[in-house]
């Protein structure tokens, strides 16, 4: 069976720890270098997990004429520079979330893009593809909730380490950046278009800088979306939706237990029920969906005017547009 063949631009935790062993468990991908800045480093993660090559500098794996993709799991401020220096070197791009730094930074990517019809760009929004999500679009699409009315969330954890790219302006960190974005997306989805006005706060972090705790009120004409996140807070995470006739409430809904089954509770009509989905992982399926569509020569399941349209957002609760 064909695979897409996938470089890894740095040994980012998030792509150790996640993202390379759910592509080495995918169907249609597999993971054939890692590159770091250090090749010591390179080397040693490749032998960890198992992979065929490594590389001691980026350029050298854009180079490989072996390797069809490359996964950026960099900071922030990173993504989209190197996103265009992957298409230069005809690679498709998977790019951790959030797509750049701003939205202007996101629309350079897409013209970029434009210059590479060939080549599938798409911004690594995970938990879009866990089938509870699915099933949780597809309540929503069937009108069985009513209309929706509002879409509350929350998504927070602690980390005060001053050597994490998080905590840092210039990478791009802060709470907005990391977790806000999966907030904003949901709601977006769930309400099928952008909003209309887009209200936010934010609490700073003395030291660092980045907002450490940040809220946002979304209205979408019909309906409104309230978030928290916080990166100095207790850790937890929920997404309630609302609608006229129903409500679907989700636990963990952006990284659940990949070992444990997750469960959609909701009421439709006064009637509760509980929807239950077998333990998968939604990294490996998220590289498997990206992989058919660069063989399939479909767009990519999430676009690169959907990522912009994130960032726009995301800009307007900074107070930035």
């Amino acid at each position: 069976m064909k695979k897409l063949r996938f470089g890894i631009l740095s040994t980012a935790k998030i792509g150790r720890v996640y993202t390379i062993p759910a592509m080495q468990q995918s169907e249609y991908c597999e993971v054939s270098a890692i590159a770091s800045r250090n090749l010591e480093r390179a080397v040693s993660v490749a032998r960890e997990l198992s992979i065929p090559k490594a590389y001691g500098s980026y350029e050298e794996l854009l180079n490989d004429p072996d390797i069809d993709a490359i996964y950026i799991p960099l900071p922030n401020h990173l993504h989209v520079q190197w996103s265009i220096k992957c298409l230069e070197s005809g690679k498709h791009v998977l790019c951790e979330k959030p797509i750049g730094m701003d939205a202007v930074d996101a629309r350079k990517l897409k013209e970029a893009a434009k210059r590479y019809p060939g080549l599938h760009v798409m911004e690594a929004f995970m938990y879009r593809h866990h089938p509870r999500w699915q099933r949780v679009a597809e309540i929503v699409r069937s009108g069985k909730l009513g209309e929706i009315k509002t879409v509350h969330s929350m998504f927070s954890y602690y980390n005060d380490d001053p050597d994490n790219y998080r905590n840092s302006v210039e990478m791009g960190g802060g709470g907005l950046m990391d977790i806000g974005c999966y907030s904003i997306s949901v709601a977006r989805l769930i309400f099928g278009m952008e909003p209309d006005q887009v209200y936010g706060y934010s609490e700073y972090d003395p030291d660092f800088g980045i907002d450490r705790l940040a809220s946002g009120l979304l209205t979408f004409g019909s309906g409104t979306s309230v978030f928290t996140c916080s990166t100095q807070c207790f850790k937890d995470q929920y997404v309630k939706i609302y609608g006229t006739k129903g409500k679907l409430d989700l636990n963990w809904p952006f990284n659940p237990d990949f070992s444990e089954k997750t469960i959609l509770r909701g009421v439709i009509d006064e009637k509760e029920f509980n929807e239950e989905f077998p333990p998968c992982n939604h990294f490996t399926i998220q590289a498997d969906n990206f992989a058919r569509s660069v063989f399939d020569g479909t767009p990519a399941p999430i676009s690169l005017d959907d990522s912009i349209g994130n960032m726009e957002v995301i800009d307007r609760v900074k107070g930035l547009a």
